[in-house]
């Protein structure tokens, strides 16, 4: 049964959580809505939360079958997932494959630019400051995450980095970058959490450069959803 007539214990912008089916258990659902630059950004986008919800489910999966261990449990319809309860780690851990979006625009870094070995960027989870970059040392000083807590974030993202590469190559789709979050279990386990969807990730088609992800909203190009199928569609004929 759907979440809608039950009041969320949490709502992010893309995102609610209510109480799961089991101790120690949430439903995540997602919603239709679109953010950009730190939700300055709004808009609706009819059928964004249920394409997410479908594309994010594949890759957990998938991922796991890999050895890369989450808080995703199941699917129950087509807008909620049950996940583990974890306590998320406030770092968004962010990997770069091509020169793209913000790295160009602080660097000074041409665009399409190859990034190899890939780079790993942290920055502080916080919309009121505007998630700023954090270098070892911050993370240090503000207790976000300890010394060997932060090389296993580092260890984990290039994990899935070199496993959606392979993932989306086969799809003729390139993955420029991609943002994802950790939590920790009840044991102390960091474990992938959050989701993984064209919001977070920069997809362009391996044949043509065309955008399938968020980047869509971002620069007023619309056909969001219709590129967001696109992606659910080669997900699910080339990983069934």
């Amino acid at each position: 049964m759907q979440q809608s007539s039950v009041k969320p214990i949490y709502e992010g912008k893309a995102k609610q959580l209510f109480p799961g089916p089991e101790s120690g258990q949430y439903i995540m659902r997602f919603k239709d809505s679109a953010t950009a630059f730190n939700a300055k950004k709004k808009a609706e986008i009819e059928n964004k939360g249920a394409l997410n919800l479908r594309i994010s489910s594949k890759i957990f999966e998938y991922l796991q079958k890999n050895g890369v261990e989450s808080h995703y449990v199941r699917t129950i319809n087509e807008r909620e997932m049950v996940v583990k309860a974890v306590q998320i780690i406030p770092i968004e851990v962010v990997v770069r494959n091509i020169a793209a979006g913000s790295l160009c625009k602080r660097l000074g870094i041409q665009e399409k630019i190859e990034i190899s070995p890939a780079l790993v960027e942290f920055f502080f989870k916080s919309d009121p400051l505007d998630d700023p970059i954090l270098t070892d040392d911050h993370i240090r000083i503000m207790k976000l995450a300890t010394p060997d807590e932060l090389t296993e974030l580092r260890r984990l993202a290039l994990k899935v980095n070199d496993l959606l590469q392979s993932f989306f190559k086969s799809l003729d789709i390139i993955l420029v970058d991609f943002k994802v979050e950790f939590g920790r279990d009840k044991d102390g386990k960091i474990l992938l959490a959050d989701e993984v969807t064209p919001d977070g990730c920069r997809l362009w088609d391996a044949k043509t450069l065309d955008i399938l992800d968020k980047d869509r909203f971002r620069k007023d190009l619309g056909g969001l959803a219709q590129a967001y199928e696109k992606v659910l569609s080669r997900i699910e004929q080339g990983h069934a």
